[in-house]
């Protein structure tokens, strides 16, 4: 190849691929902190069913669990304080990024060997939460750093370049989640898990950060506590989030229609893998989708349609849970991987325009620590719409072989998901393109 065309593959590869973002050292470090994030999903599966199988928990049970191993990502900017008020010999982001890999493979480890109960696999699940969520307040941290340079053309570039990783992580691994859980047992499967962590702590050194003479300087955190006040008191910054928190924080049946397709559609765990496979492309065609065509659009244009039709086709799963879809001649397997495809691009292509929108409310000062502050929120949501569920499973009687008002609860979550549209005029009527 001659060195124009070894320049034009570099130039395609950079706007394809990386959305005209320059790779870095540090970017690379970045990307790869995300894409073992996608690739800790791996686990997802064999937790499932250890929790399910093994520890015999219920399907109100699970989702409970689920919403307390999610404290760590609700409490993100504590750790955002730590690392900017407590270096660690001299440094805010290499140790605490070699730290949370160590912790990861530890966590994987121990459930892997000596967990046994309930209560020891939510300890363990949180302490796996925890590393994951520390390496992710470093990388945010960067990139919402980064973001702040980005041309008004290039806005959001650089967090679907890193939500893609992430996506592309839990793509490589997806298939693999289902079929080792047929050939290897769930702790096998935390032990290989384990390894992945330990790239986390290795790239931490790729990371360019200067020297701190101060070993600790809580004068800092002071300061930013101080700014952050002052930010989140602002109408155009906690109207938007309040928004986001009552779009997130409705209730959700994952859980229960997990056990529903195990116990009682009898999915096993590699068929789950391809739907996991197609759900993390759905995911990736979602980030591009956006990039491509859906920045340009107002915040409040693609939170309301894509909240109307995503409601609409989650209805769809009411064909599954009553047999329907055998009446019409569509096999369980069929439906529920295309069911899966479609509400996964809907989502993802949802989802963008929040983690935009959460940069584009930052301002200059606090914008790792405020991002970390609205991730913070979304993830409340998300717990308290684990424990909604786990409440609404239980009151309807659903168990692990009871399956009887599921319709209810799948027509009940669905619903409930149309609540935040009056309250859509908080958000900014602007789009990722325009100015902040």
């Amino acid at each position: 190849m001659t060195s124009s065309s070894i320049d034009n593959f570099k130039q395609f590869f950079k706007k394809t691929i990386f959305f005209d973002n320059e790779l870095t050292s540090e970017l690379i470090a970045i990307l790869l902190v995300y894409l073992v994030q996608g690739i800790l999903g791996l686990a997802r599966l064999g937790v499932s069913f250890f929790l399910k199988d093994e520890l015999a928990m219920s399907p109100a049970e699970v989702s409970v669990l689920l919403g307390i191993v999610a404290i760590p990502w609700v409490v993100k900017p504590l750790f955002g304080f730590i690392s900017d008020g407590l270096p660690i010999f001299g440094y805010r982001r290499r140790p605490y990024l070699i730290l949370s890999g160590l912790l990861g493979t530890l966590s994987w480890v121990a459930l892997g060997t000596i967990v046994h109960t309930p209560w020891a696999a939510t300890a363990v699940i949180a302490l796996s939460s925890l590393s994951v969520a520390v390496s992710d307040v470093i990388v945010d941290s960067l990139v919402v750093e980064r973001a702040r340079h980005e041309s008004i053309s290039n806005i959001g570039s650089l967090q679907s370049v890193c939500w893609g990783a992430s996506a592309f992580g839990g793509l490589i691994t997806a298939y693999f989640s289902g079929f080792l859980l047929e050939k290897f047992s769930p702790q096998t499967i935390f032990l290989i898990t384990a390894t992945f962590p330990l790239i986390v702590s290795l790239v931490g050194g790729l990371i360019a950060e200067e020297f701190q003479n101060q070993y600790s300087n809580w004068q800092t955190v002071k300061q930013q506590i101080k700014n952050l006040r002052q930010a989140i008191t602002q109408k155009s910054i906690w109207l938007p989030t309040a928004f986001v928190f009552v779009w997130q924080a409705t209730p959700t049946a994952d859980a229960a229609f997990f056990f529903f397709t195990t116990n009682e559609l009898g999915f096993q765990p590699e068929f789950l893998g391809r739907v996991r496979l197609v759900t993390s492309m759905a995911s990736l065609i979602g980030v591009w989708l956006f990039q491509r065509f859906f920045k340009s659009l107002p915040f409040r244009t693609i939170f309301f349609w894509s909240t109307i039709i995503s409601t609409v086709l989650g209805m769809t799963m009411l064909l599954l849970v009553t047999h329907t879809n055998r009446t019409l001649g569509i096999d369980d397997h069929w439906f529920s991987l295309g069911d899966s495809l479609i509400l996964a691009v809907m989502g993802q292509i949802a989802y963008m325009p929040v983690l935009v929108l959460a940069a584009r409310l930052c301002p200059p000062g606090v914008e790792a620590t405020l991002f970390a502050l609205l991730m913070s929120v979304s993830n409340l949501a998300g717990l308290i719409s684990y424990e909604l569920g786990a409440l609404l499973t239980h009151w309807f009687g659903i168990t692990e072989k009871n399956f009887n008002q599921l319709w209810l609860l799948v027509i009940v979550t669905n619903l409930s998901t149309l609540f935040p549209l009056p309250l859509i005029h908080w958000l900014p009527n602007s789009s990722a393109e325009s100015e902040p």
